[in-house]
């Protein structure tokens, strides 16, 4: 049975103020697709389930780089470091060569492009997508990770900043 809800009228910018006080980790989703590599900066990351492996977040749909996402037959997440607030930036931006200098990568063994300095990278094949309201919910199923002990970088209020552990 399905449940009326009434419209509840919510201001978008009063949304947006609310949902900045949740601080996230910053990845930067990374693809071979069609004539070069495309990637895109991504607060939305989260793990999924343990068994199996899986990963998720999502895209604006007006995202210019999520039809070469998608059609990637892999994809990797890389993790970013708590001094990669440019690389972040960089992969945030249109209309700019995200993998020119400087930014620093290097392909794996498939060809899927992998940011250096990072603190881990999850090798990913694509296991589902889900449109829910003006976004794409992408899920991988992770192949592989490589890991580098740092500390991560987290978007707070609209900015990057470095994580700081209590003692």
């Amino acid at each position: 049975m399905t449940e009326t809800v009434p419209d509840l009228a919510l201001d978008p910018a009063r949304f947006r103020r609310a949902l900045a006080l949740h601080a996230a980790g910053v990845v930067v989703v990374t693809a071979a697709a069609g004539g070069g590599p495309a990637g895109l900066t991504a607060t939305s990351f989260s793990s999924v389930s343990l068994d199996p492996p899986l990963v998720s977040f999502y895209v604006d749909r007006s995202s210019t780089t999520w039809p070469a996402l998608r059609e990637a037959g892999r994809f990797a997440v890389n993790i970013l470091a708590g001094d990669q607030s440019a690389l972040a930036a960089r992969f945030a931006r249109r209309g700019v060569d995200r993998f020119a200098p400087p930014t620093r990568w290097h392909p794996d063994e498939h060809g899927t492009p992998l940011l250096d300095g990072v603190c881990a990278h999850l090798l990913c094949v694509p296991y589902d997508t889900i449109a829910i309201g003006d976004h794409v919910l992408a899920v991988g199923r992770v192949t592989g990770a490589a890991v580098r002990d740092d500390r991560p970088l987290l978007y707070h209020r609209g900015r990057f900043g470095r994580f700081h552990p209590e003692r």
